[in-house]
């Protein structure tokens, strides 16, 4: 078999992705958590309204949950590592305090 053809056999594996986002909704939070058990990863998302330093209670509205099986968490680590590494050479470093 010629390398043409290994490469043509290897890109018919392939499958071609289409994103389709007609159902998809936009939700914004500004606090997330990660809560996980053996089998999944779930990730909390919410929103506080306000955050002051002599407060003793933060309440945090929570309004989606995203639960993943765990390859499915870590290629999406990999892909926030990715895209936080090019937002900071453009913006510079998020510092969290």
């Amino acid at each position: 078999m010629s390398q043409q053809q290994d490469n043509q056999n290897a890109e018919a594996v392939v499958p071609q992705i289409v994103w389709d986002d007609s159902r998809m909704v936009t939700s914004y939070a500004n606090v997330c958590n990660v809560l996980g058990t053996r089998e999944e990863i779930m990730v909390l998302f919410g929103a506080n309204q306000a955050w002051q330093s002599d407060q003793k209670q933060v309440q945090v509205t929570l309004s989606n949950r995203v639960v993943l099986n765990p390859y499915a968490a870590k290629r999406l680590l990999t892909m926030l590592e990715m895209g936080l590494k090019e937002y900071e050479a453009r913006y510079g470093e998020l510092k969290l305090g």
